[in-house]
């Protein structure tokens, strides 16, 4: 299947003219506005701002170790994000000084969404009309029930505004998980021990729990585009409302037990922590060894041995990172050329949440039990309670998702009520299996006789 690039519109159905059998021509995809690209710029600017803030307010109060943490978070995710916007654009191979400097900076973003402010005000002003398309792009799409193939014709300015989103999209998702979740964690916990919560840490606050969740709520949507690539996707406001409460209830329970069981265990729980981020990163690294595979050399076709192996290693990070806080909805593949596995994993998905559930269950039970009074001034009992059932409503809502909601569901071989059928009635089928035996031998003792 010819695969150009990602089209982020929703292009019409209906077919102009038939190109080849079973291929039809669509129209040309409108373009729309870059609220996403916007969104997120904001979203980089503010947090950063406040973090800096905050930096600044530590300082002054004299409060090094927060101080350190805070900059800290702040640089390693800027500093990833820009490379991530340079890496999808190429721009190491390109002569654009400003842009290079402006990341060096750390206002990559800003510059990029001015780019793609102008492109897209360029292409308003021509009316949408375009220069004569540069590539084609083929599609499946499911239109009542039947899979039809669609090609679309693509011009210049439209793929480059298309090039843009993508690369917003994976810059949230790095901005979210290696520097937002460590960072909503670091002020939730300060938050906590001190008993306060003064204006500047409020609003990083917000900002990263609103990174999080944006992050998280792209990376379902990334997840299902890179699945089920051959096909043309677009989820509706119900969907993503669903996604995003979802998302929004599961990371929010999962950081705030995180935090109350490193406030109860101070730097007894750096160690359990970090035993269960270093056996999510290098969990792909080690079936990758078993499988004897080759180290794939397809990622980018410039890149030497070293470049691929950082590239790899920088993917493993951010795997681990998104599956400390939440289900990754993907299953890191090193062995295989697309680095990631194409099929509805539902075990996968049951093992990730099983074991999250009991970790959150235990470190619950360990603040109930050794957490200080002196913390929150709240029953604690209630507040494990809430934080569980919140977890449990969580897994609620993905459960949902994937049943009813899914834009690609009926291409499931299993959903998930097959699933749980086949992991709740087991033993079930087999007992029936076992106790039907011996009615039919004697039936068959009967037609002897």
């Amino acid at each position: 299947m010819d695969r150009v690039f990602e089209i982020p519109e929703e292009p019409s159905v209906e077919p102009i003219s038939s190109l080849e059998e079973d291929v039809i021509r669509g129209t040309n995809p409108r373009f729309t506005f870059p609220f996403g690209i916007l969104f997120s710029t904001f979203l980089y600017c503010g947090e950063a701002a406040s973090a800096l803030y905050m930096v600044r307010i530590y300082r002054k109060n004299s409060e090094t170790y927060w101080m350190a943490y805070t900059f800290s978070f702040f640089m390693f995710s800027s500093i990833m994000v820009q490379l991530t916007l340079i890496f999808v654009h190429r721009d190491l191979a390109k002569d654009k000084p400003l842009s290079l400097f402006m990341h060096l900076i750390l206002l990559g973003p800003v510059i990029r969404c001015l780019e793609a402010m102008i492109k897209y005000l360029t292409l308003w002003k021509k009316g949408g009309q375009e220069e004569p398309y540069v590539s084609l792009t083929r599609k499946k799409m499911l239109i009542n029930g039947e899979e039809v193939l669609i090609e679309w014709e693509v011009g210049h300015s439209i793929r480059t505004l298309a090039m843009h989103r993508s690369a917003y999209k994976r810059m949230s998702q790095i901005q979210a998980f290696l520097g937002s979740v460590p960072q909503l964690t670091c002020q939730l916990y300060v938050t906590l021990i001190s008993a306060e919560v003064p204006l500047g840490r409020a609003v990083l606050i917000v900002f990263s729990l609103i990174s999080v969740t944006y992050g998280a709520t792209l990376c379902n949507m990334l997840a299902i585009q890179i699945k089920y690539d051959e096909y043309k996707i677009r989820l509706g406001p119900l969907e993503v409302l669903c996604i995003t409460i979802w998302r929004t209830l599961e990371i929010t329970s999962r950081l705030m037990i995180l935090v109350l069981f490193s406030a109860t265990l101070k730097l007894k729980a750096v160690p359990f922590l970090l035993l269960n981020f270093l056996i999510i990163l290098f969990e792909p690294w080690v079936k990758f060894w078993r499988s004897g595979a080759h180290m794939p050399n397809n990622i980018e076709k410039n890149f030497s041995r070293l470049g691929t192996l950082v590239v790899l290693i920088s993917i493993t990070v951010l795997y681990a990172g998104i599956n400390f806080s939440c289900w990754s909805a993907l299953q890191l593949k090193l062995a295989d050329r697309d680095l990631v596995e194409k099929g509805q994993n539902w075990g996968h998905m049951g093992l990730h949440y099983s074991v999250r559930l009991l970790e959150n269950v235990i470190m619950v039970l360990v603040f109930k039990f050794f957490g200080v009074k002196v913390l929150l001034n709240y029953c604690h009992s209630l507040i494990a309670l809430q934080l569980i059932i919140a977890y449990l409503i969580s897994i609620g809502f993905m459960l949902l998702f994937f049943q009813y909601l899914h834009p690609l569901r009926s291409l499931f071989t299993h959903n998930v009520v097959d699933y749980l059928h086949c992991v709740c009635c087991y033993q079930h089928p087999r007992g029936r299996v076992e106790n039907s035996e011996p009615s039919i031998d004697a039936e068959a003792r009967q037609s002897i006789v």
